[in-house]
């Protein structure tokens, strides 16, 4: 059975556009979309006995929800296979939970009670760096949302860490026919007596050393997508900001993220952390172990 493309929905403005772009991505790659809406309402009302014939204010929000999301995705895509859950849990603990069995995770960047324009909600941050599959956050300007951009950016870490993250990106820029710029960030070398030796010759070595990086990284994962034009780029500077630039003009930024097993807690690097609160595009995270 293939694993579908998950979207967790709650009925705000961010949960509309992460529902819009996972539609699109399940279209794109025909597979089924599976709507997950999550409310711990569900677990400790609905263990309560009512006494009123009228039904909870919640249970009737829920089920509004999720009607109306399941209606946008089909008119959106009317051959898609769509299914829906309503999960008596924390929102982030459901979707990990799905994510064990999803091709994709598609969250918005702010839920329900979130003002627009504010830093990442904490059940996106929360699933980006928990779970187990590819995490889409929606976030960004309306251009690089929609795909208008023809571009897929992939920040290119250590090589024997990104070699997830950069199939991933080559799979989505092949299916979306657009460009694929592989971005490697190096750092200049810390001052010497001689401020020309490091300008003439150090500088170069690290930025040659960044090249052969992506060089080694996209050798084998590019050949198996020939039709896919890529762009290599190395910027200096810290990572975490340079790849800001790239993404400002991209529809998607991807980058991988390590899951250490036996470790709790977010595992989110500076990178990753602050792509998901400030690129202009949306932000897939690629687990890699």
């Amino acid at each position: 059975m293939e694993r579908p493309v998950v979207v967790g929905v709650d009925g705000s403005d961010g949960s509309l556009a992460a529902l819009d772009w996972a539609v699109e991505e399940a279209t794109r790659f025909r597979l089924p979309l599976r709507l997950v809406y999550a409310s711990l309402w569900e677990r400790y009302e609905g263990a309560v006995p009512s006494f009123s014939s009228e039904r909870p204010a919640e249970e009737v929000a829920a089920q509004h929800i999720v009607a109306s999301s399941e209606q946008r995705a089909r008119q959106l895509s009317p051959e898609l296979q769509v299914s829906t859950v309503t999960v008596p849990d924390d929102a982030a603990s459901a979707l990990v939970e799905e994510s064990r069995s999803a091709t994709a995770l598609v969250t918005g960047s702010s839920g329900r009670g979130a003002v627009k324009g504010l830093l990442l909600g904490s059940v996106s941050l929360a699933v980006a760096g928990r779970a187990d599959c590819p995490v889409v956050v929606v976030r960004g300007e309306e251009r690089n949302v929609k795909g208008m951009s023809n571009r897929v950016v992939v920040g290119v870490g250590e090589a024997d860490e990104a070699a997830t993250a950069v199939r991933f990106a080559l799979r989505e820029a092949e299916a979306r026919g657009c460009e694929l710029q592989a971005v490697r960030a190096w750092r200049s070398p810390p001052p010497s007596a001689d401020p020309l030796i490091v300008l003439d010759s150090a500088a170069h070595a690290y930025a040659e050393q960044a090249t052969a990086v992506l060089d080694e990284v996209l050798e084998e994962a590019a050949a198996e997508h020939p039709e896919v034009s890529v762009r290599r780029t190395v910027l200096e500077g810290p990572a975490h900001r340079v790849l800001l630039g790239p993404a400002a003009d991209a529809d998607l930024l991807v980058l991988g993220a390590t899951r250490r097993q036996g470790q709790l807690g977010l595992q989110l690097g500076r990178v990753s952390h602050t792509a998901l609160h400030r690129a202009a595009c949306p932000v897939a995270v690629v687990p890699h172990r």
